[in-house]
């Protein structure tokens, strides 16, 4: 067959299986509002978590058991601009059921008496690990009582004539080399583990339906009756799967945009700055990548006789896209040469670097694209092959 019936051909299947996409519009609708709107939405609900954050930190509340036996202690937290409250009677269950989220600071009947004989008095900070968010409010708790410790010793010092500057023989400043898009990302980083998932769900469905789904039908015997070379059908097929996936990269990607529009939380607003040339960035990772996806899923899909036969079998290829980039997380020592080597760590390790504001190298790109590429041709040419057998049945 000529190279120009062969495309023809490749163009007649790419045009069809787009149009059986489209007509299977119940699917089409879950993907896209599964794969466009899950990361947009997990950023709102992450900015809405931060910013409840923010606003107990606003409040400058303190919650003290037994405050009446410590009113130094209240003064010292007011003066710091803080409102002290008394803890509710229950409050040990109320936080061991997540019904009450602030720390409580337990006070012992002796503390006045403890200070006036220059003994240091106990005190209890009293948090529940389960409960989040009690727990984020006990460094700040902790930090109050240490500013009031660090005040009595230099009045103690000072009424002896010892200077103050002896408490502190050394002076500790904190630099944190992390730039602003590094430190946002520490917040964003599970945001290309979406992206990347919204890709391959975008592949899969169709990848198995017009593979194992045609074959449960019966309608893929007669296309192979057709006298066009099976490379050509495959590529035509092909076309349309990596075509889905790769339109769902590009709203899934560019979704980010007015996400941050809804942005609750003003912290997060200014660290994340998401725009086109991260946008762009992210679609240069994610092209090849789903390309590879969708061969790999047709590869696995064909050797299927059924559509839930299929299902059962990709899930290997989507286990091992969820759980590569946990490789990161549970790495401590950074990056590795062959992350680049492994598809789906590889883009989830290029795209973190993005948000981080991060320069890669060609170099770094070319791996992965090189790796997406081989598997794209390894995955067509299995199809192809178990077409011109007869495995099809």
């Amino acid at each position: 067959m000529t190279t120009p019936s062969a495309s023809r051909a490749a163009l007649t299947v790419f045009a069809k299986e787009i149009i059986d996409a489209l007509r299977d519009r119940r699917t089409l609708a879950v993907v896209l509002v599964s794969s466009v709107l899950l990361a947009p939405l997990v950023l709102i609900a992450l900015s809405g978590f931060i910013a409840s954050f923010e606003a107990r930190a606003e409040k400058r509340e303190v919650y003290v058991a037994g405050l009446e036996h410590a009113p130094s202690l209240q003064n010292y937290f007011e003066r710091q601009t803080y409102v002290v409250k008394p803890a509710p009677a229950n409050f040990e269950a109320q936080l061991r059921s997540s019904a009450f989220g602030d720390p409580v600071l337990r006070v012992l009947p002796d503390f006045e008496a403890a200070l006036l004989r220059g003994e240091s008095p106990s005190v209890e900070v009293i948090s529940d690990s389960a409960n989040k968010q009690a727990e984020s409010g006990v460094a700040r708790l902790q930090r109050l009582l240490a500013g009031y410790s660090r005040e009595r010793a230099s009045l103690s010092l000072a009424l002896r004539g010892v200077s103050s500057e002896l408490l502190e023989p050394l002076q500790v400043e904190e630099r944190d080399l992390a730039s602003t898009q590094t430190r946002a990302a520490q917040i964003t980083g599970m945001l290309p583990f979406f992206v990347i998932m919204a890709v391959l769900y975008g592949a899969l469905n169709a990848a198995l339906d017009t593979t194992a789904g045609e074959r449960e039908r019966g309608s893929l015997e007669p296309l192979l009756m057709n006298p066009s070379e099976r490379v050509a059908l495959v590529l035509g097929k092909w076309g349309a799967v990596a075509s889905l996936s790769m339109a769902i990269a590009v709203l899934s990607c560019f979704s980010f945009l007015p996400a941050q529009w809804l942005l609750r939380s003003d912290t997060l607003q200014a660290l994340f700055q998401f725009g086109l040339r991260e946008a762009w960035l992210f679609l240069v990772l994610l092209m090849p990548f789903a390309a590879a996806l969708s061969a790999l899923l047709m590869a696995v899909a064909i050797r299927c006789k059924s559509f839930k036969e299929a299902q059962a079998n990709s899930t290997v290829v989507i286990l091992g896209v969820s759980l590569l980039p946990l490789v990161t997380v549970f790495n401590q020592s950074g990056e590795s040469p062959w992350h680049l080597w492994v598809p789906a760590l590889a883009q989830y390790t290029l795209m973190t670097r993005v948000l981080k504001g991060e320069a890669f190298s060609a170099t770094q790109v070319a791996v992965p694209l090189c790796v997406c590429l081989l598997l794209t041709a390894l995955g067509i040419a299995l199809v192809a092959r178990m077409m011109k057998t007869a495995a099809i049945k």
